[in-house]
């Protein structure tokens, strides 16, 4: 299985999933990451 294909055919699944279009996903990682971010600031700086 080549790893790109399956990438793109996990994004696939994803948008249907969730009932996005790409530009809805992207938003949606950028939150997921920004969250992330802030947790691990305050794990590590409080």
């Amino acid at each position: 299985m080549n790893l790109i294909s399956a990438h793109k055919r996990s994004i696939e699944r994803e948008k249907r999933k969730l009932r996005v279009n790409e530009y809805g996903l992207l938003w949606i990682q950028f939150f997921r990451g920004a969250i992330v971010a802030l947790i691990i600031e305050r794990i590590i700086f409080h």
